[in-house]
């Protein structure tokens, strides 16, 4: 049993930088967790007409609606087996702005198929399919595409005239001894509506399970 990533990149994954391996190499089989801590240089969001969209997100940890500079950060990727019996992966991450805490959250999951989903926010309401490549350099490239949203049994594809695109980069930077992160999200007849970029160090620790706190309140079965 590989990873969830290195399942969903195949060969692909061996081309990362080792360091991105590690990290993205988190899973049940490993045993253990990746817990980074950094700095978000800048959190940037579109127009004043952006927000309210951006606000509705924060109701379940989907979107941080603020924006800041010099953001203290933390993101836990703890793998566990949820009550769907699917190997699953957290990708919490808490900020601090302006005294606030904010928390975006993402549970990572194989697909029937083999390709990495990403469950977004505290209820599983949005599922996004991940298309994920290697550049040059071994740094990950991860493009959002189609989106569904789930509750109750009401199903239905998210039509992306009203949602996002995301594109996140992520590298190792050997000089610095840190990793870089780099996210924008975009509509298509709107442009930019969120993102930011950072840095941050990887502190790795034994785990095959997720602290509650970190789990979905709800979990979707459907993909």
């Amino acid at each position: 049993m590989s990873s969830i990533f290195e399942g969903g990149m195949g060969d692909d994954f061996q081309r990362l930088h080792p360091m991105l391996q590690r990290r993205f190499g988190v899973g049940l089989e490993a045993g253990y967790a990746s817990v980074g801590r950094g700095t978000m240089r800048r959190i940037r969001r579109g127009p004043w007409w952006t927000v309210p969209f951006l606000q509705l997100g924060r109701l379940r940890n989907i979107l941080v609606p603020d924006i800041g500079t010099d953001v203290p950060f933390v993101i836990h990727n703890y793998p566990y087996r949820d009550p769907l019996g699917r190997e699953a992966v957290t990708f919490v991450r808490e900020y601090w702005i302006g005294g606030r805490a904010r928390r975006f959250d993402a549970t990572m999951v194989r697909a029937s198929d083999g390709h990495v989903l990403d469950y977004l926010g505290s209820h599983q309401h949005l599922v996004v399919d991940l298309d994920l490549s290697v550049e040059d350099d071994g740094s990950l490239l991860l493009r959002s595409g189609a989106q569904r949203f789930y509750e109750g049994r009401v199903g239905f594809s998210f039509p992306m005239l009203f949602s996002g695109r995301a594109e996140l980069r992520e590298r190792y930077d050997d000089e610095g001894d840190v990793f870089r992160v780099d996210l924008t999200v975009t509509n298509p007849v709107f442009g930019f509506l969120f993102g930011y970029d950072g840095e941050f160090t990887c502190e790795f620790l034994g785990a095959r399970d997720a602290p509650a706190v970190l789990k979905p309140s709800r979990y979707e079965r459907r993909e």
